[in-house]
């Protein structure tokens, strides 16, 4: 299969002020202390190798060079579930399946770096995109639990995952309970995403479910990077796969895209995402400033374990 085929506030949508953009640019600042290097930038001393079968080596930096996004990406210790636990990480390049529909598996499947699809497919061939996950996210709870899974899970890009079978998770959840509140806290955010989603293919226009979900993936990307000025990412989705999580056409995504690039909003080619102008876009998204602020609270608790282990 080929994937290239929350709570909103009742109160109406408002756009931000500059004082509000000044407060969401301070925590973007404040999550981390380093600075994404330009694109192209490489470290071959901290690169990932390859290893498709077996378990991936690091170098002692915990650094590496993001395959996805061709940049240097924080140390992949921080979105671990499992402190110290190296044994499962596995390497997916782009296209290959991470969890098929309806499979039991055993482990749990924390992302560790790139971007994953998580679907579901219709009898007839459709399929709705219900989840990006971005590193830190734990996929395959249900099927761990040898359920079978309702969702299936595709790489969009090469991806570094730590295969963590339900016999270690029970065994270091003994050790440190910690664990424990970490994989419920990545549950509750990914049901929230979720339900705002839902939201947005129930309710919002065309228009406004294109606009809101450049802005929570850009919020979620750039949380990573506080202190950044650049409004601009590596977006790793073609238009069909915009449409599969919108619920729209194709033709219809382009469209908007167009509409949105005409109007000084924001630019959408070869993979790469542009903010032209925040405001218009929170306010086109008809995102409460809240609603901005808790997609950046999402990644405070990992950007705290980042402050620890670098």
């Amino acid at each position: 299969m080929n994937l290239d085929r929350s709570f909103f506030s009742p109160e109406p949508a408002r756009s931000f002020q500059s004082a509000n953009l000044a407060m969401i640019n301070g925590a973007w600042s404040s999550l981390l202390p380093n600075n994404p290097p330009a694109d192209g930038a490489s470290n071959a001393e901290n690169a990932i190798v390859p290893q498709s079968s077996k378990a991936l080596t690091l170098s002692s930096h915990g650094t590496h060079t993001s395959a996805s996004l061709g940049a240097v990406s924080p140390p992949i210790d921080a979105n671990r579930l499992i402190r110290g636990f190296r044994t499962g990480d596995r390497k997916f390049d782009a296209g290959n399946e991470i969890l098929g529909i309806g499979s039991t598996t055993g482990s749990l499947f924390n992302l560790l770096d790139g971007w994953i699809a998580v679907y579901s497919l219709l009898p007839d061939g459709r399929r709705q995109i219900v989840h990006f996950a971005l590193p830190g996210a734990v996929l395959g709870v249900l099927s761990s639990g040898h359920m079978p899974s309702n969702v299936g899970a595709q790489a969009l890009t090469d991806v570094v995952v730590s295969v963590v079978p339900m016999s270690v998770l029970k065994s270091r959840l003994r050790e440190d309970p910690e664990i424990g509140l970490r994989l419920a806290q990545s549950v509750a955010r990914e049901r929230d995403l979720a339900f705002d989603h839902l939201t947005s293919i129930g309710r919002r226009s065309a228009r406004e479910r294109v606009a809101h979900l450049l802005l929570e993936l850009f919020t979620r990307y750039r949380a990573q990077w506080p202190g950044n000025r650049i409004e601009e990412m590596a977006l790793p989705l073609t238009q069909e796969q915009i449409g599969d999580a919108t619920g729209l056409t194709f033709v219809h995504v382009n469209r908007v895209l167009s509409s949105l690039r005409k109007e000084g909003i924001v630019q959408f080619q070869y993979r790469r995402l542009r903010i032209l102008n925040p405001d218009k876009l929170i306010e086109v998204a008809g995102v409460d400033v809240e609603i901005a602020k808790a997609w950046l609270d999402q990644n405070s608790s990992r950007s705290d374990d980042r402050r620890r282990t670098t």
